[in-house]
């Protein structure tokens, strides 16, 4: 199935970069103004000035983010910040990371990976996507020939085949070993041996990948490779604009973290919010909790975890109670959603919340304008907070998905919802950059 290849990718070269602590940064769509403001002052050489180039008042169609960020990449090519690495390397990367007060590390191999449409089920979304961040990502690609950051990829390896090759490179010397300041450390060995990378790239013949994160990546590498080919109709299926930078991680790997993306609303009539509960209570039985009761959290989890109805919890405003919002029938999402989604989608919590709570009952238009009043928060406590503060009404608390069920919404040729899923952390931009020239 999934055609899985070595590359030579781009790296920082040491002896020109002395820090490479500093240089790595977030991909482009986490990054805040004020630690964009950041990153740009940590180093000169740091890689937002690639993955997400300033954005100025005086920009023009020749003078703006994209042609800056090309100009800065054919600079560093030239002064030997980046270089080209002399053998094609799957890029083993471990990630360490704390969460909740826990050391984790999450172990992917950054690859490249053909393209393929989603028709032909090899690799495989699971939630919709938002326009604008896909025109940003398919302007960088023709502005600069390159994939910045690598779109994150599940793959099913049950009896640990690949676990057990991978773990028998680690004896490799890092080619990069750095700790950010923000604390996450990135291990990166190349494995350039002929014989493992076979054996790689055999394993992955007959496996479907599934998009964890970097869907607009990925639809962006379609759309770029299409338009390329439109206009190179003599390149070759080899040609590299056919290929993307997917990092590889296991659905069983121990670091691979999911968050939910709760629902923060704000910008709704007084009328919306009045009498809300009552329109709630037509579909959902509800059950109050105080919001400062002791163990209240723990409850909810244990109830949110619980099998049976789809369950979730909301905060109100000038409510000090938790309301944990339990679906009465679950024959009313078949009125509410579209008759194409499958019985695993009317199933999850935020399916329900977005089309009977977000749509039927509040009547915000997801995905068009009204998509400013809502906001997707993964801190349980931050999102609390904003409620208590007046910042936003209301607040929506899901629980985080499985990795299994995405596979399994996936595999029914299926999407969540947009902003379903959080993977934590975000894979980084800078360790390795794939060419596509």
């Amino acid at each position: 199935m999934a055609d899985v290849l070595p590359f030579r990718g781009l790296r920082y070269n040491k002896p020109v970069v002395k820090d490479l602590s500093k240089v790595v940064c977030p991909p482009y769509d986490v990054i805040s103004p004020a630690f964009h403001e950041e990153l740009n002052r940590r180093s000169d050489f740091n890689f937002i000035r690639i993955e997400d180039a300033k954005t100025l008042p005086q920009d023009t169609a020749s003078d703006n983010k994209y042609t800056r960020a090309s100009a800065t990449l054919q600079q560093w090519l030239a002064q030997g910040v980046l270089k080209p690495d002399r053998r094609p390397a799957f890029y083993l990367h471990d990630h360490y990371f704390t969460h909740q007060g826990t050391q984790c590390v999450r172990r992917g191999i950054i690859t490249r990976v053909r393209l393929e449409e989603w028709e032909s089920g090899i690799i495989k979304p699971h939630e919709g996507i938002l326009g604008p961040a896909r025109d940003d990502r398919l302007n960088l690609l023709w502005a600069l020939q390159v994939n910045t950051s690598p779109v994150l990829a599940m793959y099913e390896d049950r009896r640990k085949r690949l676990a057990g090759l991978l773990d028998g490179q680690e004896s490799l010397k890092p080619v990069l070993d750095v700790t950010v300041p923000e604390g996450d450390r990135h291990v990166v060995r190349a494995v350039t041996g002929t014989e493992v990378n076979g054996q790689v790239h055999h394993f992955f013949e007959d496996r479907p990948l599934y998009i964890a994160d970097g869907h607009h990546r990925y639809t962006s590498a379609l759309t770029y490779r299409r338009e390329k080919m439109s206009c190179t109709p003599g390149a070759t299926p080899d040609a590299p604009f056919n290929f993307v930078m997917i990092t590889l991680v296991s659905f069983t790997d121990a670091g691979l973290v999911i968050l939910a993306p709760h629902r923060l609303i704000r910008g709704l009539r007084r009328s919306d919010i009045d009498g809300l509960e009552n329109r709630l209570a037509e579909f959902f039985e509800i059950e109050r909790l105080p919001l400062g009761g002791a163990g209240v959290w723990e409850k909810i989890d244990r109830l949110m975890a619980k099998p049976g109805p789809v369950r979730f919890a909301c905060l109100m405003p000038g409510n000090h109670h938790l309301l944990v919002l339990t679906l009465r029938e679950e024959a009313v999402t078949a009125q509410t959603m579209p008759l194409f989604h499958s019985e695993l989608y009317r199933q999850l919590d935020v399916s329900v919340i977005d089309h009977i709570i977000l749509e039927k009952i509040l009547g915000l238009g997801i995905g068009g304008t009204d998509e400013t009043k809502i906001t997707y928060m993964y801190d349980r406590q931050d999102a609390v907070d904003r409620v208590l503060k007046g910042e936003y009404q209301l607040a929506f608390f899901l629980k985080p998905v499985k990795p299994e069920l995405i596979k399994a919404v996936a595999d029914a040729d299926d999407k969540m919802p947009r902003k379903s899923t959080y993977f934590y952390p975000k894979a980084p931009a800078g360790l390795v950059v794939n060419t596509l020239y």
